[in-house]
């Protein structure tokens, strides 16, 4: 039988088999992204040609005939476009009842009245100018910015602060956020989830630093359930590859940023497929507050009421 793949076919049977090999040829048009499919999509853009329709056409980098002034205009405009929308999708305590979003962190590890797990994380950025340059330089002698985010149990963001340089502590944030000035008036009802850096306070759960027999289930559940802010820093940085470091001044970085939580909210909402997402850091982040009192107290009641 002659080969099936040479050019000039000698029989039927080669015939045939050429058939079943060959592949139609589709011409697309390359200016358009949402002519390709959505495996093409997601790689490229992170999310499917339903989602780029349903909500934003973020096609900027791979423009055809744009010069590199245009490009810098067109994206910094889409990133402005998209942070005006933060208060449509990042909102605090979230869009869902409060009921649900505590019965959804309790079905994690069983830990009561949760109604987000707060923490920080570092925005790598290239080092700016000016006198207040060595602010920028964090623990780990890279220059950052600090991003303060809450999340809920399905990793949705429900509150971002984006402005701290990277030498500020977690715990100066916190206490400067609009978010500790509602919980500390007893605006929500229910407790966030803070690690070892912040002050334990009654809004503020954290773990304890020796933890005895029962405490010992207590921080079990605790950082099971914390952990979700964890895996909420752990995607957006996997969907968005550009927060790994930015090119660009703090300022710039801030709005970015902040962009990059919107999309991955509407990602979240609708279901979007999910990155793979690395291990995460482990920053050891010190307290620099004591405790509360009656953030004491009310810990101790959780170990007694809920994990004795």
């Amino acid at each position: 039988m002659a080969c099936p793949f040479l050019r000039d076919v000698v029989d039927e049977e080669a015939l045939v088999l050429r058939r079943a090999f060959r592949r139609e040829r589709v011409f697309r048009d390359r200016l358009d992204p949402l002519a390709f499919p959505d495996d093409h999509l997601y790689e490229r853009y992170r999310f499917s040609a339903d989602g780029i329709r349903g909500a934003f056409l973020y096609s900027v980098g791979d423009a055809e005939q744009l010069n590199k002034a245009t490009i810098c205009r067109t994206i910094r405009s889409v990133c402005l476009a998209i942070k005006a929308l933060a208060d449509v999708f990042i909102s605090f305590p979230g869009h869902r009842g409060l009921c649900d979003m505590k019965e959804e962190f309790y079905r994690i590890a069983g830990f009561p009245n949760v109604i987000g797990a707060v923490d920080c994380t570092h925005i790598r950025i290239k080092a700016p100018s000016g006198a207040h340059e060595a602010d920028f330089v964090n623990r780990k002698s890279f220059h950052s910015i600090n991003v303060q985010m809450v999340c809920n149990a399905d990793c949705v963001i429900s509150n971002v602060v984006a402005k701290w340089p990277g030498s500020v502590h977690d715990s100066r944030i916190f206490r400067a956020s609009e978010i500790y000035q509602c919980l500390s008036q007893g605006e929500f009802s229910g407790v966030l989830l803070g690690d070892r850096g912040y002050g334990c306070q009654p809004f503020l759960l954290t773990p304890f630093t020796d933890p005895q027999e029962a405490q010992q289930a207590y921080n079990h559940a605790h950082a099971r359930t914390r952990a979700r802010v964890e895996m909420t820093f752990g995607l957006l940085k996997a969907r968005f590859h550009c927060l790994h470091k930015l090119r660009v001044n703090p300022v710039r970085a801030c709005d970015i940023t902040v962009a990059c939580a919107v999309l991955h909210n509407v990602a979240c909402l609708r279901k979007e497929r999910a990155p793979r997402v690395p291990p995460a850091m482990d920053w050891d982040n010190p307290a620099i507050f004591p405790d509360d009192d009656s953030g004491r107290l009310l810990r101790d009641q959780y170990v007694l009421n809920y994990f004795s």
